[in-house]
């Protein structure tokens, strides 16, 4: 019965989330609320401008509407999520509610620039400072972390704190990144979703297996619009929630610092534009990708969106798979 209940959950996700869409697209642009694409970017890019951004409130919603029957329906089913499940799912919420702050602010100025970077980094701070606080007064979660592969389960005591909030935050604003090209964001999220399923039923987590079949099938929604050509951008709303919803649920589930393998096409996007960055201040205008994030490095050489998309799922899709059966399984 619970196979069947978190499958149909998963599904009704999917089918919301696409159908939100189909009544969402003409909203956005009957408000004008098309993307502004700015001129640093891949000159082909220029074509998407005017695709309708935001279209992250389409999973968002579905996710929200699905997170309460389904725990409702495990609770009276005496199986009830636990706390730490409801404070990460408030978390993402928040999250992508700061995102939309963003994209309005964006709108409102009449650029492709909302917020200041230090004004979404401080909100997305100050968001993962009360969330780890709530998590250890309330969420029962404690300060060992599982090392992949090690078998190793380390205590990081105080350095917990300061450790989980560059992670939590890198993660967050690394998914931000990713969401640069068609179905890239949802895609890899989709893959990354699907290893926290696996992992939260070899030991049966109802409350991390909730919020990642619901995050699949969001995301895979979402990809009927968003998939390549794009008729809708999920924007920083849909982006920021997908990212703390990500780590929200690696941490749920015991697999914290496995994020970093799993979603090693995430951190990848980072550490390409730290990188570009660092080079380029250092040696007074030399580069070391055509153009960072990364994905815009393999535009660059003439990769297509599609191939792009693969390629970096492919990626995903193995590194999943070996970190869920030599460090999950055996």
């Amino acid at each position: 019965m619970k196979p069947l209940l978190f499958c149909a959950l998963g599904v009704f996700c999917f089918a919301s989330t696409a159908l939100i869409l189909s009544k969402l697209i003409p909203f956005l642009k009957s408000k004008k609320l098309g993307q502004k694409i700015l001129d640093i970017g891949p000159r082909w890019h220029k074509s998407k401008e005017g695709t309708p951004t935001m279209g992250g409130i389409s999973f968002i919603v579905s996710f929200l509407i699905f997170f309460i029957i389904g725990s409702l329906i495990l609770f009276f089913a005496g199986d009830g999520v636990s706390t730490a499940t409801y404070i990460t799912a408030v978390f993402a919420l928040l999250n992508g509610a700061t995102g939309f702050l963003d994209d309005r602010t964006k709108f409102a100025r009449d650029r492709n620039e909302g917020l200041k970077a230090w004004q979404k980094y401080l909100l997305q701070l100050v968001l993962t400072a009360a969330y780890m606080a709530a998590l250890r007064l309330l969420g029962n979660v404690t300060t060992v972390l599982h090392i992949p592969f090690t078998g190793i389960d380390l205590d990081f005591g105080i350095w917990w704190y300061p450790f989980m909030a560059v992670l939590i935050t890198g993660i967050i604003n690394s998914v931000n990144l990713a969401d640069g090209i068609d179905g890239l964001a949802a895609f890899e999220t989709a893959v990354v979703s699907v290893f926290f399923i696996l992992a939260s039923s070899v030991v049966y987590n109802p409350g991390s297996l909730l919020m990642s079949v619901l995050l699949l099938g969001g995301c895979l929604g979402f990809l009927v619009y968003n998939f390549y050509p794009a008729r809708v951008f999920m924007g920083d709303t849909g982006s920021l929630f997908l990212g703390a919803a990500v780590m929200g649920i690696a941490i749920i589930s015991g697999n914290a610092i496995a994020v970093l393998v799993v979603g090693f096409m995430y951190v990848a996007e980072s550490l390409s534009d730290i990188i570009q960055i660092g080079y380029f201040k250092l040696t007074h205008g030399k580069r070391i990708f055509k153009m960072a994030p990364i994905h815009h490095h393999f535009e660059k050489c003439g990769w297509s969106e599609i191939k792009i998309v693969a390629v970096f799922c492919a990626i995903t899709l193995a590194l999943s798979a070996l970190t869920f059966v030599f460090d999950i399984i055996l």
